[in-house]
């Protein structure tokens, strides 16, 4: 399996050290704007655009938000399989991912990871028994370094929760409410510093008692051997919409 990284930060390289442990997987190029020119060592060919960038069988994308459109042409164009892993996507972009995906596979999530899925199966489980009985909220954590809040799978855990509970909404700012919480809302808090990886909990708030679903990410590891079973599942499908919820189930 031939791949081109699109975004060469800790998560790009995290996922070139990972695909050279596997003689399968060849990185042939990285797509980096920051950088271009000679070859370095022990690394594949960086390319600044897509411009001569060689064709591959998957792109896996750990890049910016920003970049969303030259990377969805360039792919349908050359008819080339997509892992999107970047978060901090705006509803546009989701659509823009959507009506893209009619002409070839793409594998969109905001976590890669096996243990966030079942995260998620037991959301779609306790919610609805939740109803009416719980309040429901939601506290992410990570690094300092982290641009875009609340993260991308803090917002999959809320509309997970909101697709079985279509009244939910959500709440990113109490501090300006001077109001008793409503049982509609979900409040989402996100928190930065040190070098937190990533941290998510739901808690489930009733008379007397707490339930908490919590999933912590000790490195960054998993993410992108994560990005990596995705590419591999993506190879052998056609055009489409993927997420954690079809890879899991093969």
């Amino acid at each position: 399996m031939k791949i081109l990284i699109h975004g060469f930060g800790a998560m790009g390289k995290m996922v070139l050290e990972e695909a050279q442990k596997n003689p399968a997987i060849e990185v042939v190029g990285i797509i980096e704007r920051s950088q271009s020119g000679d070859p370095q060592p022990n690394l594949p060919a960086i390319y600044s655009s897509f411009d001569n960038a060689p064709n591959v069988d998957i792109i896996i994308d750990f890049s910016h938000p920003s970049l969303l459109l030259p990377l969805l042409e360039y792919a349908k164009n050359t008819k080339t399989g997509l892992v999107l892993a970047t978060t901090g996507y705006s509803d546009d972009d989701l659509k823009l991912i959507e009506e893209t995906a009619t002409a070839i596979p793409i594998f969109q999530s905001y976590n890669m990871s096996l243990g966030l899925r079942m995260v998620l199966d037991a959301l779609r489980t306790l919610a609805p028994q939740a109803e009416g009985q719980f309040d429901i909220e939601i506290e992410e954590r990570h690094h300092r370094k982290k641009v875009d809040a609340p993260s991308g799978t803090a917002w999959l855990l809320f509309r997970t929760i909101a697709a079985i509970l279509p009244n939910k909404i959500a709440i990113l700012d109490r501090f300006s409410k001077k109001e008793a919480r409503k049982s509609e809302e979900i409040g989402i808090v996100a928190l930065r510093g040190g070098t937190i990886f990533g941290e998510h909990t739901v808690l489930f708030a009733g008379e007397d008692e707490l339930i908490e679903i919590k999933h912590t990410a000790l490195s960054k590891r998993i993410f992108a051997t994560g990005s990596l079973s995705a590419a591999k599942f993506l190879l052998e499908k056609s055009c489409g919409l993927y997420n954690l919820d079809n890879i899991h189930k093969n």
